[in-house]
């Protein structure tokens, strides 16, 4: 049977043992540290072009095992990706239509899958977005208690002011808002998972009287200008290439005049927002987050422009958002056994490989995330900004 598996495969050096169907194994190298379990023997012929959506898909499907520490199966894997793919074998960018029933169904696809899952791996106020890292040391909760601040600072929140929350989540970020800087907050989700639990917590919290959330689509939002400012984390990755524009557009028509927006999101590596190649961006597309479109952040950037808002600060949170995922990554494969009692095997399987994979991408730089702050300036240019943001370090 080792006969049937591709010369260019047997040529390898990589710390990688092929164990097929049929017993017989295969070291590509020296102290395998990861073994591929080929189950299925039609796989065999595939090996040639190890993409990592074939090597992703099969592993979810059950037609081979991936046995080794989550983080180097991914390392391994994609060095076996690179040694026998073309640099040039990358994922053409896909166009998707971006309705209303269409983007609620893909929300509900990805977070309305068991809040008690999530409750594994997240931090306690379920934050699932990028934390923030002064150190690189902090735990979990501290970098998240600390993204919260940092966020909150350069909107320059002050008490009594009236803070749009555009994809709300399970509210962490609502409820530290109006806790910590006495705003009161409008917030909106898309799951009705999320919201259930979010309202939940919001009342636990005694916050009723300050934070609002409602199940509603960004495009619905009220265009009269009645927010201080909003804030978009993680959200506008789902809004499409095609809908930017509009998106752009509501936020400018919510926020009053002198009101900053901040959006914290995912970017693309590529200008045309074509997915990372070698098919990690097709297994994320057909696996985990249907319909998602990642923008450069010249992309988002000129559309927030053309609506009319004014930048006036980016950052880039990438290794910020490695360490996010590599403590998600640690965190759930520590509870293998209870994340299998709330999932199905295959969805467990698609999240294993997700944020450890995803963790990988951002150290590797396949793909960023910014923080864009825009204000809209008032009607003759002028702003209500200090001349510097030392303010937002102290």
């Amino acid at each position: 049977m080792l006969a049937q598996l591709p010369s260019a495969l047997q040529n390898l050096h990589l710390p990688l043992r092929l164990k097929l169907w049929d017993g017989h194994e295969l070291d590509l190298g020296p102290a395998p540290s990861v073994t591929i379990v080929v189950k299925d023997p039609q796989l065999v012929s595939q090996f040639t072009h190890p993409s990592l959506d074939l090597l992703g898909g099969a592993f979810v499907e059950g037609r081979l095992e991936l046995l080794g520490s989550i983080r180097e199966v991914i390392r391994v894997c994609d060095e076996l990706s690179q040694a026998l793919l073309d640099e040039d074998d990358s994922d053409q960018p896909v166009r998707s239509e971006h309705d209303k029933a269409t983007d609620a169904a893909s929300i509900s696809y990805h977070y309305d899958l068991s809040n008690a899952f999530y409750q594994l791996w997240l931090d306690r106020e379920m934050v699932y977005s990028c934390a923030y890292f002064k150190t690189g040391a902090e735990t979990l909760e501290q970098a998240q208690q600390d993204k919260f601040h940092h966020l909150c600072r350069k909107l320059r929140l002050q008490p009594g002011e009236y803070l749009l929350d555009v994809g709300c989540g399970w509210g962490g970020l609502s409820r530290f808002a109006a806790r910590e800087y006495g705003v009161k907050v409008f917030g909106i989700t898309l799951s009705r998972e999320q919201l259930a639990l979010a309202r939940e917590r919001v009342e636990a919290a005694g916050l009723q009287d300050q934070v609002e959330l409602q199940l509603l689509d960004y495009r619905d939002l009220p265009q009269d200008g009645r927010f201080d400012k909003i804030v978009s984390v993680g959200m506008f990755e789902h809004v499409g290439h095609a809908n930017l524009e509009l998106y752009a557009k509501r936020l400018f028509g919510a926020v009053r005049e002198g009101g900053l927006v901040m959006n914290h999101g995912i970017t693309a590596k590529h200008t045309d927002g074509r997915p990372v190649g070698r098919g990690a961006g097709n297994f994320i597309e057909r696996y985990v987050f249907p319909n998602g479109e990642l923008p450069h952040v010249s992309m988002i950037s000129a559309y927030l422009s053309e609506a009319g808002l004014e930048i006036i600060d980016v950052e880039s949170l990438r290794l910020h958002y490695a360490r996010t995922l590599e403590h998600w990554s640690e965190r759930l494969e520590s509870r293998l056994e209870e994340a299998a009692t709330m999932v199905p095997e295959q969805i467990l399987r698609i999240w294993r490989l997700y944020l450890a994979g995803c963790a990988y991408a951002f150290a590797k730089g396949w793909i960023n995330l910014h923080q864009i702050l825009a204000v809209k300036p008032y009607a003759d240019g002028s702003l209500d900004l200090p001349m510097t943001r030392a303010d937002i370090y102290r």
